[in-house]
């Protein structure tokens, strides 16, 4: 089967085109797409150049593009319309029934969902990725009292680029802490962490995927070895268990599903809304 090429093309980052055409495309299994984001098109020059672009493409493959957009100005999206491609624009889908339900017209104003209009949701973001890389790895324990949530689990299950998502995404100020060897093998929690019990969230992995993860990252030695994860896992699930600790497997999980599924079980309110 031949391979569509799918653009997203925004007057910004691309970021929203990016999100909501990956969203559809993944509801077509077997077929083959290749992506070109093209952000920034914000003047006549430049969407006449991505126009023949486009048109470039479905001559040369004999298939139409498709074309996600979230180009706010009218002039602009009426020339990308005009292409010889599938268009669609999220715009057009989505603020003509909001207006007409709204009884106001839209701003039509450039940029509006990625610009830094408050400052102190960005401060708060940057703020929380810092406590999260400060926080990483079972650093800075003595600030554990700051954090809405402490990660735990073995080496390479998640925990750190959850984190990161966790506070860029939403302001939550989450640290994690590795789970050692001598944690496994004791069975007990480490004691830095029984004060803050009832803020931890364990995170599981399939013994398969965890040990394909560690080969990449370290060959030698017992780290990556299959009795060595197979122990830790074990052992991992049961403290959780012991202490009534919820845990989630990450297996087949994307870093969006983790984070949405910590915060909807653990009740944690988002801080910033993306």
């Amino acid at each position: 089967m031949p391979q569509r090429t799918v653009f997203f093309v925004s007057d910004q980052t691309g970021v929203t085109a990016e999100t909501l055409g990956h969203s559809l495309l993944t509801q077509f299994d077997g077929l083959e797409f290749r992506p070109v984001t093209v952000p920034f098109v914000d003047s006549i020059d430049k969407i006449e150049q991505l126009a023949g672009r486009i048109d470039a493409v479905a001559r040369d493959e004999g298939l139409r593009p498709i074309v996600f957009t979230s180009l706010v100005d009218e002039r602009l999206r009426a020339r990308l319309l005009a292409c010889n491609a599938l268009v669609l624009d999220f715009f057009e889908a989505f603020l003509a029934p909001l207006e007409q339900e709204l009884a106001t017209m839209s701003s039509h104003a450039l940029g509006k969902p990625h610009r830094m209009a408050d400052v102190a949701t960005y401060n708060l973001r940057i703020e929380a990725i810092n406590y999260a890389m400060a926080a990483d790895d079972g650093h800075s324990t003595q600030h554990y009292s700051e954090a809405d949530v402490i990660l735990t689990g073995v080496s390479r299950s998640g925990k750190t680029p959850t984190c990161l998502y966790l506070a860029l995404q939403y302001g939550i100020f989450a640290a994690n802490y590795p789970l050692a060897e001598e944690d496994l093998e004791s069975g007990l929690l480490p004691e830095r962490l029984m004060v803050f019990k009832d803020r931890l969230y364990g995170l599981t992995i399939s013994p398969q995927r965890l040990r394909q993860i560690r080969l990449e990252r370290r060959s030698v030695g017992r780290y990556a070895s299959a009795q060595q994860v197979s122990f830790e896992l074990r052992a991992a699930e049961r403290l959780y268990k012991r202490y009534n600790i919820p845990y989630m497997d990450t297996t087949h999980c994307s870093v969006e599903e983790i984070a949405s599924t910590i915060l909807s079980v653990t009740g944690i309110e988002r801080r910033v809304r993306p």
